[in-house]
């Protein structure tokens, strides 16, 4: 390695990876960026709403962290899904993950978000080894269709980028923080040092 040539971040995506590692990168840096925009807040700073909005940092917290056990758990896997999730009614309670969000504490947000992302990576790690991108999801559409693990990851970057906006708003009136990049050394979140990708 040259002196002018730096160590690709763990959090970027590739610039000339595989498929599978750029899909990766690409939801690691999104997950990062997220957790980012809502570190160090307290209880009020996650309950914050712009104007007429619902949305809260702590809502995107909990929001996202059902999305990962979703879409990774239970549509990738078709494992069942754990608490918080199994008790509740989703037919009577549509947005409940979005309301019951302002009742948990920082800690508690933060744990359930930080759980589902580890979860996640065993999850997309497994997938990969057993078929690449093209895994077929457990899931299974009313047109009878199974997403591959391909789609699936561009779908979770997708929704990561849409409320990634909405928590860069949210937190510049807070606090005026605002940045495109975490700084270098903020962690992973729900990744210990060692753990593989």
């Amino acid at each position: 390695m040259s002196e002018h040539t730096q160590p690709q971040p763990l959090w970027e995506p590739p610039v000339a990876g595989s498929e599978a590692d750029t899909l990766v990168g690409s939801l690691e840096r999104q997950r990062r960026t997220l957790a980012w925009k809502c570190e160090g807040l307290d209880a009020a700073g996650l309950n914050t709403r712009l104007g007429s909005s619902s949305v809260t940092l702590g809502g995107l917290l909990k929001h996202l962290a059902l999305v990962e056990d979703e879409y990774l758990t239970r549509r990738l896997l078709g494992k069942e899904l754990g608490a918080p999730w199994d008790t509740v009614d989703w037919d009577a309670q549509t947005d409940w993950e979005w309301r019951s969000a302002a009742s948990d504490t920082p800690e508690q947000l933060f744990a359930l978000y930080e759980s589902a992302v580890a979860r996640s990576r065993a999850h997309v790690r497994e997938a990969l080894a057993a078929g690449g991108p093209g895994f077929l999801t457990a899931y299974t559409s009313p047109r009878g269709e199974s997403p591959s693990l391909r789609r699936v990851l561009v779908d979770l970057v997708e929704e990561y980028a849409r409320h990634v906006g909405q928590a860069d708003l949210i937190r510049e009136s807070i606090d005026g923080r605002v940045g495109e990049d975490p700084p270098g050394d903020f962690p992973m979140p729900g990744h210990r040092a060692g753990d593989a990708m």
